[in-house]
């Protein structure tokens, strides 16, 4: 599985291939919002800006969906390596630094110390996308064997408000 590095958390999180980088964020308990988004943020929707990450790393721009159309508006006076975590898809391992726009103490050595630390590469696809559905029905069931159940031994089954 991916892993999602973040830096200022100093944490790493496991998440799916193609999963929502808010999403993962939120469920991982990881705060993304300063005090601005936290009073005001528009869910995941991609309307309010707040969401802010920034994606390190060389790798970056294959490890992430690309910008949608929606981020190039809102991040179009914004260094190129930051995203909007809800319109972010993570599809390979990454290290994100949460929150880029706030300082943070020794954000340097933090930041080459997350990309010095390798980063597992994961799978390229959810689990079990590629496996048959083992709960499919067999082909080979026949009519014969979809005989409908006998009540108590006595023939056919009773049909509602029938009394035997």
């Amino acid at each position: 599985m991916p892993v999602i590095r973040f830096v200022r958390e100093g944490r790493d999180v496991e998440c799916f291939p193609g999963e929502n980088l808010r999403a993962v964020a939120v469920r991982e308990g990881i705060q993304l919002y300063g005090l601005k988004g936290q009073l005001g943020n528009c869910g995941g929707c991609g309307q309010c800006s707040t969401c802010f990450v920034k994606v390190e790393g060389e790798t970056s721009t294959a490890a992430m969906s690309a910008r949608t159309a929606v981020e190039e508006v809102k991040l179009r006076r914004r260094p190129e390596g930051w995203r909007l975590a809800c319109q972010s898809l993570v599809e390979q391992s990454v290290v994100v630094v949460t929150k880029p726009q706030a300082s943070m103490p020794d954000q340097t050595k933090r930041v080459a110390a997350a990309l010095a630390a390798p980063l597992p590469p994961g799978p390229l696809e959810w689990p079990g996308a590629s496996a048959v559905d083992e709960d499919a029905v067999d082909e080979s069931a026949t009519d014969e064997t979809m005989q409908p159940l006998e009540v108590s031994g006595q023939g056919s089954p009773a049909t509602p408000g029938e009394e035997r």
